[in-house]
């Protein structure tokens, strides 16, 4: 099973320990997994633009996007989500063991702007909502639904961002988590936050955890398909890489939806091999256990995709192949970085 860990507490009786793995429903879970760094200060946007992989100056006020830190070779330190919460202030959701690996890690750059960098994870406790009556169940707690994906929408009841169709990111104030808790509970079932990943990886969100600390460049989480990306904004760190990727054709890598019949999820970072030869050629970004399969987010070499795979060795368990959600704009989008390629 995915291991996490809780940078924050939300009411212990609310949510169960165990994943419900239900697939009908509309459901909330603790987002249990991540932490928050805040970045405050006059020249926070100059300071971010400059380091990760999306357009800071382009984000409107209490909206949202994914995005990425990377070091000068095109390899992410971290993935995220990006949130604007004032003119000043911008919040960055990530994986709780890489916070205070990534203040550090951009401490060496903020020095130079007028800009502090500091763990908010205590301040914030974060809901995922999703299922088909989620709209109904954000109007019950005094929320509003974002109508775009990445938008967001503030109320005095806390702030919504819509991460896919028909499921979204709650952040609430430290004051507040209680009652909004018991108004969503009036039609959205408590769940787990692995029940929350499994949704995640359904939908194509991979992320970096410290299992895969420097492991792959954007394009081989599919970012640039979901705004984490933008080719027009300028340099950043990595920005060099992660160009050449785009323009060239020369990615070779990149992630896929896998299920498998096991018991457990593997942790992120597992070797897949192809069955045949035992040659690495893949590893896993996400997984999580399904009612009846463990399903995974896997970076897979494109030539192997089609071979038959296994997880850790030759004589590991076969692993299949499942649709992504945007799997139309990715071939769309492999077919003109190749053409760009042949130019």
């Amino acid at each position: 099973m995915t291991q996490t860990t809780a940078p924050v507490a939300t009411p212990a009786t609310v949510f169960p320990d165990e994943p419900l793995r239900a697939a009908q429903g509309t459901f909330m879970a603790p987002l249990a997994h991540e932490g928050v760094l805040a970045v405050s200060g006059p020249d926070s946007a100059r300071f971010l633009q400059g380091q990760i992989t999306c357009d800071v100056a382009s984000l409107a006020l209490h909206d949202s996007r994914p995005g990425a830190r990377c070091n000068p070779k095109g390899r992410m330190q971290s993935s995220f989500r990006l949130v604007r919460m004032d003119e000043n202030e911008y919040l960055l959701a990530m994986r709780t063991e890489l916070v205070e690996r990534q203040r550090l890690e951009l401490a060496k750059y903020a020095a130079f702007f007028k800009t502090q960098l500091s763990d908010a994870s205590q301040l914030w406790r974060r809901i995922g909502l999703w299922g088909p009556a989620a709209d109904t169940a954000l109007s019950h707690a005094g929320l509003e639904p974002p109508a775009s994906i990445n938008g967001g929408n503030r109320t005095s009841a806390g702030t919504v961002f819509k991460v896919a169709d028909a499921a979204y990111e709650i952040w609430l104030e430290a004051d507040a988590t209680e009652s909004a808790i018991q108004r969503l509970r009036t039609t959205a079932m408590p769940a787990s936050t692995e029940d929350w990943l499994l949704g995640c990886i359904r939908n194509g969100l991979g992320q970096v955890t410290e299992q895969t600390y420097e492991s792959f460049i954007p394009q081989m989480l599919n970012m640039q398909l979901l705004g984490g990306v933008s080719f027009r904004k300028g340099c950043y760190t990595g920005q060099e890489i992660v160009a050449r990727m785009q323009y060239l054709g020369s990615l070779k890598r990149r992630m896929y939806r896998l299920k498998a019949n096991i018991p457990e999820a593997p942790l992120p970072g597992s070797p897949i091999v192809d069955l045949h030869t035992g040659r690495g050629v893949g590893e896993i970004v996400l997984a999580a256990r399904a009612a009846e399969s463990v399903e995974m987010l896997a970076v897979l070499q494109k030539d192997a995709a089609q071979s038959p795979i296994g997880l850790v060795d030759i004589n590991g368990p076969s692993l299949i192949l499942s649709d992504l959600p945007y799997k139309s704009e990715l071939a769309a989008s492999e077919a003109a970085s190749d053409h760009q390629a042949k130019d």
